[in-house]
């Protein structure tokens, strides 16, 4: 058996008495994962990133699995994961990670063509600063942002004339400013799974009613989707428009007031996979993962 780490933060550990409430999507993904794994010989275990240990065990490989605090210690996180390259692949590479961490790719991949929601960098969310994105998207209704961060914390709307915010509910730091798709609302979010370059599966993710995000700790709720060969091109497309052989990468597309999908998000550093939508996904993962390990 060829032993692969498959990393998670401690908030994200089952049993942990402080366990975030979206643990049980951990625990959906290892369900499919370990045993397909297991039938092409790799030993999926599941491992804290920040365990100084890790540097010191013998792994075929890392993956990056949800080590959904490497927001708050970012820079930490991303040298953890060079370290750990220079050991045994990491995957998805630490170069990839390094490029996705900071969501104003958007505005790299919007420059060479890509459908991508409009976006607008900040150095900090001042009502100067955030005034002025607005006038340069020409929106009246916006989303302010971390331009490091996930699962929409510290993430606002505001709506023509909205004060602003108590600072504590406002990214820390550098932010991106995008106008509101009342489409998140109706249609809500596509998601495209892709493992080894592959499509997996589709999804449609829907926020609560009253709220806009799709989240699940918010109450958003997904439904697997037969996806149109058009839209499954146009993710596909994102996908190979990076510079790295991705071993899993998910698409979040939302759709433009002119009909058009609109790239929201590319996850290739920590996705949730949606294995309750993908009946395939774990041998997707397991084919993809024994391809990499089987390379020299």
């Amino acid at each position: 058996m060829r032993p692969v780490a498959y990393l998670t933060s401690a908030d994200m550990m089952p049993g942990a008495p402080d366990a975030r409430a979206d643990l049980f999507e951990l625990e959906a993904m290892l369900a499919v994962m370990v045993p397909a794994c297991r039938d092409r010989a790799i030993d999926l275990r599941l491992r804290l990133w920040d365990d100084p240990a890790l540097l010191d065990e013998d792994f075929a490989a890392i993956v990056i699995g949800t080590p959904w605090d490497y927001t708050d210690r970012a820079a930490e996180f991303l040298d953890r994961m060079q370290a750990l390259d220079r050991r045994c692949p990491v995957f998805n590479p630490p170069a990839a990670l390094r490029w996705n961490a900071d969501k104003s790719y958007l505005i790299e991949l919007a420059a060479r063509g890509l459908s991508s929601v409009p976006t607008v960098a900040i150095q900090a969310p001042t009502a100067e600063a955030i005034d002025a994105a607005r006038q340069e998207l020409g929106a009246d209704e916006i989303v302010v942002k971390a331009q490091v961060g996930a699962c929409a914390v510290r993430q606002v709307r505001l709506r023509p004339g909205d004060p602003l915010p108590d600072p504590r509910l406002l990214p820390e730091g550098a932010a991106l400013v995008q106008p509101f798709l009342p489409a998140i609302l109706d249609e809500g979010e596509l998601s495209f799974i892709f493992c080894g370059g592959r499509l997996s599966h589709a999804l449609q993710k829907r926020p609560a009613e009253a709220d806009y995000r799709v989240q699940s700790i918010y109450g958003g709720r997904e439904q697997a989707i037969d996806a149109s060969p058009q839209d499954v091109a146009l993710a596909r497309s994102i996908v190979e428009a990076v510079p790295w052989e991705l071993l899993h990468a998910r698409v979040d597309l939302v759709r433009r007031p002119d009909g058009a999908l609109a790239l929201m998000e590319l996850e290739i550093i920590e996705p949730y996979l949606y294995p309750d939508q993908g009946p395939g996904l774990g041998e997707a993962f397991a084919a993809a993962l024994d391809a990499r390990l089987g390379r020299p």
